[in-house]
């Protein structure tokens, strides 16, 4: 019998390479891998639905959910996750010394909705005592003008956003000190064009992330994967087949990090900071499935309610389609 002819949009994550490369195939599907950077991935499935399945932001994911007929569904896989304390940046113009200090600021987001910000106005609000209303928020291009939001929103009049100048962008913004601070997933330029303007408010992020996960338990999921939902509705057994697939490659991947007899990264003390991991987080510290990440998706849900994104809190349930959540035993 042929194999279901299905076309999955992710990036090339080490984690995914078994499946790009045929080493693991998905039972029943013929898996067309494209291989895309995420902005390009979601602006072409949020807008578009062009493919039968494909990494999507988990915040854009909830907000989907929330409209009428939710035109996607989920599997507990989650190709991205990221602390993001490395990812809140602020002008020396400023005077931004602490967290608190963000309060009352001109906060930039490449769009209010992405995942990244979410998390981090969460954190804040959660660790430091800043309330994601406290700030004004502006959005557009972080490195070429003209951004939007891929979702419309319709926040409570309790958050301020405004777009920025079409003409201009984010990065450029915050170190000439017309912004305060930015929240974004990927650095600005000007971090590194123009160091002496723009900083992170975290210097030594990495342990400050070692003490959150410790504290909280939380590894922040950025992205899942989600299929249309008439492609799901038409083979519901491809849900699982996919959780399975990407679940025997990232653990072939896990188990590769740490052969020490010939390195699978450029990383000098891979095998070392490895070892350093798997104490400070658990062997599989990157896992799928719903059990292991309830926690981490419940925080994200409610922060998601509370900074206006979904008009009711969703629940959990509402997630991942059910084949995925449970498992036959002998």
């Amino acid at each position: 019998m042929a194999k279901l002819p299905l076309t999955l949009a992710c990036w090339d994550y080490d984690r995914c390479q078994p499946l790009i490369n045929g080493t693991v195939a998905a039972d029943g599907i013929d898996l067309n891998f494209l291989s895309l950077v995420v902005e390009e991935t979601f602006f072409r499935m949020l807008r578009y639905q062009e493919f039968d399945a494909a990494e999507l932001s988990l915040s854009s994911y909830v907000v989907s959910l929330t409209r009428k007929d939710p035109p996607f569904i989920a599997i507990p896989v989650f190709p991205s996750r990221f602390f993001r304390h490395s990812c809140i940046f602020v002008s020396a113009k400023s005077g931004i010394a602490k967290p608190q200090d963000l309060a009352g600021r001109r906060v930039g987001v490449p769009e209010y909705q992405m995942t990244a910000p979410v998390w981090i106005r969460g954190i804040l609000q959660d660790e430091y005592g800043v309330a994601p209303e406290s700030c004004n928020y502006f959005s557009g291009g972080q490195e070429e003008a003209g951004r939007e939001e891929k979702l419309k929103l319709k926040l409570p009049d309790r958050f301020k956003l405004a777009p920025i100048p079409s003409d201009k962008t984010l990065s450029q913004m915050l170190a000439d000190g017309e912004l305060d601070a930015l929240h974004a997933a990927r650095a600005p330029s000007t971090l590194y064009t123009r160091p002496n303007d723009v900083r992170r408010l975290f210097p030594d992020s990495p342990a400050i992330e070692r003490a959150y996960f410790a504290k909280t338990g939380i590894f922040p999921i950025m992205h899942v994967i989600a299929l249309r939902r008439d492609v799901y509705e038409a083979n519901r057994w491809i849900a699982t087949s996919l959780y399975k697939a990407f679940e025997t490659a990232k653990r072939m991947t896990l188990d590769g990090l740490i052969v020490s007899a010939a390195a699978k990264t450029m990383l000098p003390w891979q095998i070392a900071q490895v070892e350093q991991v798997r104490r400070d987080m658990g062997e599989d510290w990157w896992p799928y499935g719903l059990a292991r990440n309830r926690h981490v998706l419940e925080t994200f849900l409610r922060y998601h309610h509370e900074q206006g994104l979904s008009d009711r809190l969703v629940g959990i349930d509402e997630l991942f389609a059910p084949g995925c959540l449970e498992s036959f035993k002998i």
